[in-house]
């Protein structure tokens, strides 16, 4: 059996791996512009970005394997576009964020170096990490994690403490389906895909002896712990960001925000504490992103680790490259890629974490097919094309909140059961 020291250095590793630059950046300003109606953005954000990436946690410790086998019940072939296209999705977006975020927020504010600079120092540290892979948990476990907790927890402390409990008008039209949707942007159900196989292979190398049974109990309590913390840090941050509406200008930037935030919280002490949770938790995040990469590609080409160190410098390139631009531009263009890629990642997580009598290849396949037609038109809409396909939209199920793929899903889930069902029990035909 696992120890208890063992469970919290897990979760504390799982924390600090889905705990990077959108996670940081994003529930304040969402709180900031929720007002009342914070608690209920909160819901629907913790639902993307908490619910789904646990789920996802959980369905890695079902099956122990890598991404590769989360999409195999549709298809082999699909399986491994799909694996390519988050790979290539998390090393040139998410990944690169990080850099730009501590660029803006843990660089800039101290030193005129240009973000090149930044990038390449950054990425060359990302690359030691990587490379040294068999450390990952001891490292990020025991000495970052506990760090950023405790300097979120004081800012959430002290404005909680310090500001009255009142709160502005909320922005929002649809706060609910516009936190779900914000909660895309921090990448956590792709990180659950991506980082969860980094901690398996970890957990292998650590206890070669574990079997099957050890190793799932031990994922799913880590899993249970850095979900529960996740829950509370985002609550905290969007709560805080609320109690903020009347101290900042409306149209106050997310990075500006979260500096003005840790100014009138920790006071002159503000620019170094936040410098730290920034440099920390992007740094563990992108570690884990290209960490993950190339443990996919290694395994790939026959468990080739000329393959791992080759992708482990193409993601760090290509993060020295993405990395230059600004925070607002990485997101603006991550947007149209989320909208296509999120959805089918929700339906294959909770798809895996199903008994398997409810999860047959061909519920995978109707479920997965339902998905990727009804989320081209919010992919269409993202790209600017939102008034050719209105009329289409228009007539979907939730397709004014851009969530039009959710009942053709669950449709998909249904009729599938009940064809299987069927063929099992021909007495059901008659």
């Amino acid at each position: 059996m696992y120890k208890t020291k063992e469970t919290f250095v897990t979760a504390f590793a799982l924390f600090s791996l889905f705990f990077g630059a959108g996670n940081l950046i994003l529930p304040p300003q969402l709180g900031f512009k929720s007002g009342e109606l914070w608690w209920l953005v909160t819901l629907g954000f913790c639902i993307s970005a908490v619910l789904i990436p646990l789920c996802g946690i959980l369905a890695h410790a079902k099956l122990q394997g890598t991404i590769f086998d989360f999409g195999k019940k549709v298809s082999p072939a699909f399986s491994l576009i799909y694996s390519f296209i988050i790979y290539a999705i998390s090393i040139s977006l998410p990944s690169p964020r990080t850099a730009s975020v501590t660029h803006e927020m843990a660089i800039a504010p101290f030193f005129s170096t240009s973000s090149l600079l930044t990038s390449i120092i950054y990425f060359v540290l990302v690359f030691i990490f990587v490379m040294n892979r068999s450390k990952i948990l001891d490292i990020i476990g025991k000495l970052l994690t506990p760090a950023i907790i405790l300097i979120l927890l004081t800012i959430i402390g002290v404005t909680a403490f310090s500001f009255e409990l009142v709160f502005g008008a909320t922005a929002f039209a649809h706060p609910f389906s516009h936190g779900v949707l914000e909660g895309y942007q921090t990448f956590d159900a792709i990180g659950a895909v991506v980082v969860g196989g980094v901690i398996i292979i970890s957990i292998n190398l650590k206890n070669t002896d574990a079997g099957y049974e050890e190793k799932k109990g031990l994922i799913r309590r880590a899993g249970w712990l850095a979900g529960l913390a996740l829950l509370l840090i985002y609550a905290g941050l969007i709560f805080t960001g609320a109690l903020m509406h009347g101290e900042f200008d409306a149209a106050i930037s997310r990075t500006g925000l979260l500096n003005g935030i840790s100014i009138k919280t920790l006071g002159s002490t503000a620019n170094l504490f936040l410098s730290i949770l920034v440099g920390l938790a992007c740094f563990t995040t992108a570690v884990g992103i290209v960490t993950g990469t190339a443990d996919f590609v290694k395994y790939r080409f026959g468990d080739s680790q000329r393959a791992y160190t080759i992708t482990a410098v193409v993601g760090c390139l290509l993060g020295i490259v993405m990395g230059q631009f600004n925070v607002g531009y990485i997101i603006a263009v991550a947007f149209p890629a989320l909208m296509f890629i999120y959805p089918i990642t929700i339906v294959l997580i909770l798809l895996n974490i199903l008994p398997n009598k409810f999860a047959s290849p061909l519920v995978f396949k109707s479920v997965v097919m339902a998905t990727i037609i009804f989320s081209i038109p919010d992919f269409l809409g993202s790209i600017g094309l939102e008034d050719l396909i209105a009329p289409i939209k228009g007539w979907i199920p939730l397709g004014s909140l851009n969530m039009g793929w959710v009942l053709p899903a669950v449709l998909g889930f249904v009729l599938a059961n009940v064809m299987e069902m069927k063929r099992d029990f021909p007495g059901l035909k008659k």
